[in-house]
């Protein structure tokens, strides 16, 4: 009975465990990549993963990108590097170690709050970033929603 009870133990935790894993990716909210209004560019995911892994350094109206990303404790950065750039928070940082090492490319420029990204795009025409759906306002145009 004793080896029982251990199974059932494991199986309520295995499922628990499950279950939680479930609750946070349906709990995760969208983010958006914004960019200021007049920005006539076209966007799609791939020309977003480009610019933001320092490959694609313009927009499609060939003007240069600036890039801007919220600080790494904002749950959205998480969000953009798995859903958008297809890596961990850690890959990404290697990722642009080795860029910065190799002279090949400079990170974005963080930002500690959505309304110091939604101020600082509204303000250049040239600045791309993204951030939490529900932080956005009629000073940025949204470009993509990703999960």
């Amino acid at each position: 009975m004793n080896s029982q009870f251990k199974c059932q133990k494991w199986i309520t935790l295995l499922f628990l465990f499950i279950a939680n894993l479930l609750f946070i990716n349906y709990s995760t909210a969208a983010v958006v990549v914004v960019v200021h209004p007049e920005n006539n560019s076209t966007f799609d995911k791939k020309s977003i993963k480009k610019m933001f892994l320092g490959k694609s350094k313009s927009f499609s109206n060939g003007r240069s990108a600036i890039l801007i990303s919220p600080d790494k404790s904002d749950p959205s950065r998480n969000a953009f590097n798995k859903s958008v750039l297809g890596k961990s928070s850690n890959q990404v940082n290697a990722y642009w170690s080795k860029m910065i090492f190799t002279g090949k490319g400079v990170p974005p420029q963080e930002m500690a709050t959505a309304s110091d990204i939604i101020s600082a795009i509204s303000a250049n025409k040239d600045a791309i970033s993204y951030l939490d759906a529900a932080a956005v306002t009629d000073a940025v145009k949204v470009v993509g929603t990703f999960n």
